[in-house]
């Protein structure tokens, strides 16, 4: 990453995260060798020479193709992102961005029977957040996390919005509504992390939401996220840099012929 980065004139815009662990949400490297039957997660950026910070994240597997459960995660994953992206707008909170990205997460698992119940009732319990336990996303500038150093809720919230105490939402860095010109990530994921799924099944948290038995037949997915940067304009949001496909079939065709 950092050759890449140099060749254009640039340099990193935080540590690169790549990790066969994605369960670890910012894990540190380790002396694992990367198996066929590892999913691969990278978290990185560049900052341009002007000094404007990148982040984006992709999961792809090591191997030729996804797992029949990896498949099926990764698909509401993307769901979820393009429900997010479609949401983008300005006058529209990023908190509601946020519950929207979760209610499609939460839909699609219902669907897989990982969990159970109202999918709205669900959100509002937080029982997403086992898979879910992070913020859709942050603000991005000069600093890959802009102005937090002011104060994530001084930043992200300001006079308009509380922070929550409920976990997974407590860890929205940005709630605030959304104004033209800003800049910020879209980073769903979705995780199987065995210390949480333990924890919350030992003390029989959002059992009504929650099927752990069926869960723990599919801690092997580890985890998943998609980033990319977005600027709000008048009637939207763009992406910021070219797409690239991100379907299933388009990641396995590059895998395939690696």
């Amino acid at each position: 990453m950092l050759s890449r980065a140099s060749a254009q004139g640039c340099e990193l815009s935080f540590s690169t995260i790549a990790t066969c662990h994605p369960s670890v949400l910012h894990n540190s490297p380790t002396e694992h060798v990367a198996t066929v039957h590892d999913t691969f997660l990278l978290d990185a950026g560049v900052e341009t020479p002007l000094g404007y910070a990148g982040d984006l994240t992709t999961t792809f597997p090591v191997g030729p193709g996804f797992s029949h459960q990896s498949k099926e995660i990764y698909q509401v994953l993307c769901e979820s992102f393009k429900t997010a992206t479609n949401a983008l707008a300005p006058g529209v909170r990023f908190l509601d961005v946020h519950k929207k990205a979760s209610l499609t997460i939460t839909k699609g698992l219902v669907s897989l029977g990982l969990m159970k119940g109202d999918p709205v009732e669900a959100v509002e319990s937080g029982a997403h957040a086992l898979f879910f336990p992070h913020g859709l996303g942050h603000q991005i500038g000069l600093d890959v996390h802009d102005m937090e150093g002011l104060g994530e809720d001084y930043v992200g919230y300001g006079d308009e919005l509380k922070r929550s105490e409920q976990f997974g939402l407590r860890s929205l860095r940005l709630a605030k509504t959304l104004k033209p010109g800003m800049v910020h990530s879209v980073e769903p994921g979705i995780y199987f992390i065995p210390r949480l799924v333990q924890k919350w099944r030992t003390e029989r948290i959002c059992e009504n939401f929650l099927n752990y038995d069926i869960i723990e037949k599919w801690m092997s997915v580890g985890g998943m996220r998609i980033e990319e940067d977005w600027c709000i304009i008048d009637k939207g949001a763009r992406r910021l840099g070219p797409a690239f496909d991100k379907s299933i079939e388009a990641i396995e065709n590059v895998r395939a012929n690696r």
